[in-house]
């Protein structure tokens, strides 16, 4: 029959894998939506109660939504992971790859507005908090997986613990 789902080498096999990628997309979406709350949150006090500017606001609560979802992954969706890397090396690149999400949002909106002459604030919002959105957490959701966990999947180390790398007496 098919192969489906993901094995070590990236490639799908069984249905076992589809569950396991969509116990993975759904623990992602959870984890993204509570640091969305978070970030919107942080973001709307600083810039209203606590008077800040709207790029200092936007820099710390973008800060702090990198940080809960990467508490989130790290601790939920990815937390049977292997770290072969430090936390804080992790975090970078979670970082990095959280950024470039941010940036494909911005670029969407700089095609509608300035490439396509979409300038409305409906058009501005359809292409940024929209389009840009999907893509941009498509970006992050293979960043996550591939850049940030990938070393770490529990499939992987137990092939490499197989094949006698990791754990064998024989060294």
């Amino acid at each position: 029959m098919g192969t489906w789902g993901r094995s070590g080498g990236g490639e799908v096999r069984g249905w076992s894998g589809v569950k396991s990628l969509g116990r993975e997309l759904v623990g992602f979406a959870v984890v993204g939506s509570c640091a969305y709350v978070a970030d919107l949150g942080i973001f709307v006090w600083l810039r209203g109660p606590a008077g800040w500017d709207p790029i200092a606001a936007k820099s710390l609560s973008f800060l702090a939504g990198c940080t809960v979802a990467y508490v989130g992954n790290a601790l939920g969706t990815y937390r049977r992971a292997v770290v072969e890397v430090s936390r804080v090396r992790q975090y970078g690149v979670f970082f990095v790859v959280n950024v470039a999400g941010a940036l494909v949002q911005l670029l969407c909106i700089a095609v509608s507005h300035y490439g396509l002459g979409l300038t409305s604030q409906r058009a501005d919002t359809v292409s940024g908090a929209g389009v840009g959105m999907m893509l941009a957490t498509a970006l992050r959701f293979w960043g996550t997986r591939t850049l940030v966990f990938r070393a770490a999947t529990p499939v992987r180390r137990a092939r490499t613990v197989r094949e006698g790398r990791l754990g064998s007496w024989t060294g």
